[in-house]
């Protein structure tokens, strides 16, 4: 990346943080052999947000402040975006998934309530799979699990075209550097009610998160490493008593989140799965529904 790439990274984040109201800051450390970017603030249990596609931290910007009053809130750049570096390797969910184990062991975190949506939703299952003593909690929000029915099988309304496009090698960067905003805003009108909840301007932000050609192709990795994704969910049998919620919008995977909760605690172990769908609800729940996706994470972390 060129210094001047990563001056404009540092800056835009600086300036995103300095929109919130609290005490957060941004802060970057060294964990599973990279850097990690995030944002950290409030007092309380820790509590850990895991970004989606195509975004950053910063999609959690309107339920941070509410969730710092009874948490301590980090919201994580996954390796690869953001302010995170992006090396050549490491995107399955479990080596994401231990970035974050790590940086919250740098932070002096030993336990955490995990929260993950789209994409950050199969890396809080693998780190509540891989670490389950770390976990005080989990909420995967809109997102199937890799390898675990009805993943093969999904019966909604919504296009899924872009996960077989993003495994091709090197085609994706081809297509999209350039014109990431471009290409962003189509799934952002897709996945939301009212379009203008994501401005342009928040757009831009996301464009610039994967602005540079290494954070740009780290976006495509997470999903060319999805077979390695489906062989430890698939593997992962084990009783887990970590309480999971699913979280699902009604016009996206809400429909289809009964039937993964029957098969996670009939075949893979889990003894307290619950599910909640926003009625009404699409794809980008805290951005476009912040108030509801705060008061689940706050009632779930609270009664689990």
């Amino acid at each position: 990346m060129k210094k001047d790439d990563a001056e404009h990274r540092g800056r835009d984040h600086d300036s995103a943080v300095a929109q919130l109201d609290g005490d957060f800051v941004s802060g970057t450390a060294t964990a599973n052999g990279t850097r990690i970017h995030y944002v950290r603030g409030g007092s309380g249990p820790a509590l850990v947000l895991l970004h989606g596609f195509p975004q950053d931290w910063f999609e959690w910007r309107r339920l941070m402040p509410r969730l710092a009053q009874s948490f301590t809130v980090i919201a994580v750049d996954l390796r690869g975006v953001g302010g995170s570096a992006a090396p050549t390797d490491g995107y399955a969910a479990a080596d994401l998934a231990e970035d974050v184990h790590q940086l919250l062991g740098s932070l002096g975190v030993d336990r955490a309530h995990i929260v993950g949506h789209d994409i950050g939703g199969w890396v809080a299952y693998a780190f509540t799979r891989l670490h389950p003593q770390s976990t005080s909690t989990l909420l995967i929000m809109e997102t199937p699990i890799p390898g675990i029915e009805p993943f093969q099988h999904l019966n909604i309304d919504v296009p899924l075209w872009h996960g077989e496009f993003h495994m091709i090698p090197d085609l994706p960067e081809a297509l999209v550097a350039g014109r990431q905003a471009i290409y962003f805003r189509h799934f952002f009108n897709v996945g939301t009610n009212d379009n203008s909840v994501i401005t342009d301007t928040d757009v831009e932000h996301y464009a610039n998160a994967y602005g540079d050609p290494d954070h740009l192709r780290s976006a495509f990795e997470v999903y060319r490493a999805l077979p390695a994704n489906i062989t430890l969910n698939v593997k992962g049998t084990t009783t887990i008593d970590v309480p999971l919620l699913l979280v699902g919008g009604e016009h996206v995977f809400g429909p289809v989140m009964p039937a993964l909760a029957e098969n996670l605690r009939a075949h893979h172990g889990w003894t307290d799965v619950q599910v909640d769908i926003l009625e009404n609800g699409r794809h980008y729940l805290p951005e476009e529904r912040p108030d509801e996706v705060a008061e689940l994470i706050e009632r779930h972390a609270t009664n689990g």
